[in-house]
Parts: structure tokens; C-alpha cells; sequence
């Protein structure tokens, strides 16, 4: 496929020329040489080029002691003096094709955000970005896809069940809206969070997948894993790559969400996106599934960066005290109850163990069903068992006075 090869040979080949023209800063640079010193300042500002942010009609026009209306006429005669450049193919042509088979194997429409990694990831791959610049090189993108490919691409903000996404031109929405409607609607039946294999299998079983099945079938030729998963999780490679469509639907849709350790949900629960330290707490040891130290707790709530507020050993411990759903398993290291852990001294586990078992059983059952739910020596197990008031040793085996 011609496609395909286009974006391989610029990726792999990463021929300085080709690379150039994948670059949005480059191409922009370039065809800012075509407007005036004013204009080109207008357009950095407005559009965020700067690296400051956008600036208002208002800020700009201050700072060339202009009106803001004079300032908006100047953005919209630049842009459209960009539009009618005869060259503006030659600078665009490889972008516009990579931006183009993007979207057609993620049928047609992709979140904003999602798209612009893409794109800088293969620019990265081309020595060009450095992760510090990855911001600007998105508005660079942006402003190159809004305004000058403008003809082949559309942003879109006001979709219901969408956030802000690029789409083809003329493409429909209407059958993906439909779709992640469905499974919304199950993910809030189920109570339930999920991987992404099982998301992307729960969207094979849904009524609107079927009905819609022929509209969202896509040819799979550009490898898309570099920008999948992260440090903390790792993202099933070849099922997104050969799912790109229903991916895309589950990166748009507005009310779902992957929550940092790479699980779906409904995006306001807690589990997706914790609010407080407790839920912090309990989602980082539900992902890591064992036990673990509270000052280490605290660590990895600030390692992970849920928001931008810090986390100190003192607040996790007290949580972690009051709150029934932790259990203290070991010298400062807490798990949670519902896998089994019980709140009480050693003594009270093993009587629970011998009040569920009602029959007598050895030494070492007891010491290997107690470190199931505590990470406590052998000897401080055998230490209990020695308590007279509570244990008897009849042939062998214990009971409870």
C-alpha cells in the first residue's frame, strides 16, 4: 500500500527531507516566511506558537497598540493569504497523507488530544521534538490541521458523547455517538471497571456494534503501540492495533475514561479518577495486589501524579487507621479486607481460623493459613499459639479453649 510506505519510509528511513515535512514547527517556520513580521507575530500569539499559551484579541492588541478588532482582521487576512500559497501542497503533502491514513484506520474520527500524540511521537521518531516541547509542537499541529488542511480535515467540540475530536471531512458521527451511548450504559449496569481487552470485547457484544459493524471495518497498516500504555501499566499492542476504531471510540468518548494504571470506566468514579487520598490509597493497592508499607503508599501516590496535590506518610497512615476497608498485616504495611485480610491481633486471626476450620488441625496449618493473611514471622505465630488461655494441644493439634 502506498500509504503505508509513505509514513514507513519517513519513520524508518527518517530521510532528513521527508522528516522535515512531517515536522509542523518546521513547516510553519517555513511558511511564515511568507507574511509580514506583524502578521506572523499575530498568528504565534493567538494560536499558542509562542510557547506561552494563546493570547486574547485584547493582549494582542495592546502590545501593537491596535484594536482587538483590527487585531482579528489581521489573523483571518493572514491565514487566509497562507490558504492561497502555491507551494502550501509542497510543505503539507506528506503531513496531510499521514494525517489522513491516521484517521481512516481509526475510522474516520479521532479525539484531539489522541491524534496530536500520534503525530508527535513520529516527529519525535524523526529527532525533531523533545519531550519538553510537546505542548507547542500540539498547537503548531493544531493550527496546521484547523487552518491550513482545512479542506481535508474538520475539528469538531459540540459532539454529545465526544470530547473535542479531528474527523474527515463530511465524515458521519452519528453511528460512533451511538455506539459509545451502548456501552456506557453497560459499563454504569456493571458496576464495573475494565481492561482494555475486555472493553474492546464488551464492544463486540453490543447490538449498536452489530447494526453499525460495516461503517467502522478498517484496513490496519500504521503501528501505532510507541504512543500506547505507560510506566505504569502496559497497553495489549495488538488488540488496539487491530481494533484502532473501536480504540478511537473508547480515547473519545466524553463520559469514559482509562484510569493511570490502564483500566476503563465511567470517568467521574473514583476508581477512574480518585479524588481524595483514600481513594488513592485503595487504588494503588487494589492494582498492585498485596500489601504494602505506608510510607511506600505515599510514595507512589506522588511517583504517579493523580493531581497536583502531594501526599505525605503521616496523612496516609492516619487513613489508612481509620478506615475499615485497610487492615494492618505487618509492621506498618496495610492490605485490603476484601481479600481476605481481618483486623485483630495474631491470636484473634487463628482463632477465626480455628472457629471457621471447628476441628483441630497442626502446627504448621495454622502458621500457613495465618501468613495467608498476615506477613508475620513463624516464630510470633508459634508465640501465640503458646497462649494457654486461648489455644490447647491435644495430639498434635490445636484447639480452642
Amino acid at each position: 500500500m502506498d500509504s503505508i510506505s509513505i509514513l514507513d519510509q519517513i519513520i524508518n528511513n527518517q530521510k532528513a527531507e521527508e522528516v522535515a515535512n512531517l515536522d509542523a514547527v518546521e513547516i510553519i517556520n517555513n511558511l511564515f516566511g511568507e507574511v509580514t513580521d506583524r502578521e506572523r507575530d499575530v498568528l504565534m500569539s493567538r494560536h499558542g506558537l509562542h510557547g506561552e499559551g494563546k493570547e486574547t484579541l485584547e493582549s494582542i492588541g495592546s502590545a501593537h497598540n491596535l484594536t482587538r478588532e483590527r487585531i482579528r482582521q489581521i489573523e483571518t487576512s493572514s491565514v487566509n493569504k497562507l490558504q492561497q500559497l502555491k507551494n502550501l501542497d509542497e510543505y503539507v503533502s506528506n503531513l496531510k497523507k499521514v494525517i489522513y491514513q491516521l484517521l481512516e484506520e481509526h475510522g474516520g474520527l479521532m479525539e484531539r488530544e489522541y491524534l496530536l500524540e500520534l503525530l508527535v511521537i513520529f516527529s519525535m521518531n524523526g529527532f525533531k521534538v523533545k519531550s519538553g516541547e510537546k505542548d507547542i509542537h500540539k498547537n503548531y499541529l493544531n493550527f496546521l490541521i484547523t487552518k491550513l488542511l482545512h479542506n481535508e480535515f474538520e475539528e469538531v467540540s459540540n459532539l454529545k458523547f465526544f470530547k473535542p475530536a479531528y474527523k474527515l471531512k463530511y465524515q458521519d458521527t452519528k453511528h460512533f455517538e451511538e455506539i459509545a451511548q451502548a456501552l456506557l450504559s453497560v459499563i454504569k449496569e456493571a458496576k464495573k471497571i475494565y481492561t482494555t481487552e475486555e472493553i474492546i470485547s464488551l464492544i463486540f457484544e453490543l447490538e449498536k456494534y452489530s447494526e453499525h459493524k460495516e461503517k467502522i471495518m478498517t484496513t490496519n497498516g500504521i503501528d501505532i503501540s510507541r504512543v500506547l500504555g505507560s510506566d505504569l501499566f502496559e497497553e495489549d499492542k495488538k488488540i488496539v492495533n487491530e481494533n484502532k476504531t473501536l480504540y478511537s471510540i473508547l480515547k473519545a468518548a466524553k463520559h469514559v475514561e482509562q484510569n493511570k494504571f490502564g483500566h476503563w470506566g465511567v470517568h467521574n468514579w473514583r476508581e477512574i479518577k480518585p479524588k481524595t487520598i483514600n481513594d488513592k490509597i485503595y487504588l494503588i493497592l487494589k492494582h498492585q495486589g498485596k500489601p504494602l508499607h505506608f510510607a511506600g503508599i505515599a510514595d507512589m501516590i506522588n511517583k504517579i501524579v493523580f493531581d497536583n496535590k502531594k501526599a505525605n506518610a503521616a496523612t496516609v497512615h492516619n487513613e489508612l487507621i481509620l478506615d475499615s476497608k485497610y487492615v494492618l498485616v505487618g509492621r506498618g504495611l496495610y492490605g485490603l479486607k476484601e481479600w481476605g485480610y481481618k483486623k485483630g491481633t495474631v491470636a484473634d486471626v487463628i482463632k477465626s481460623i480455628l472457629n471457621e476450620i471447628d476441628e483441630p488441625i497442626t502446627r504448621n496449618e495454622i502458621i500457613e493459613k495465618v501468613l495467608e493473611k498476615r506477613l508475620v514471622k513463624k516464630a510470633t505465630i508459634i508465640l501465640a499459639l503458646m497462649n494457654k488461655d486461648k489455644f490447647k494441644k491435644e495430639e498434635g493439634k490445636y484447639i480452642l479453649v
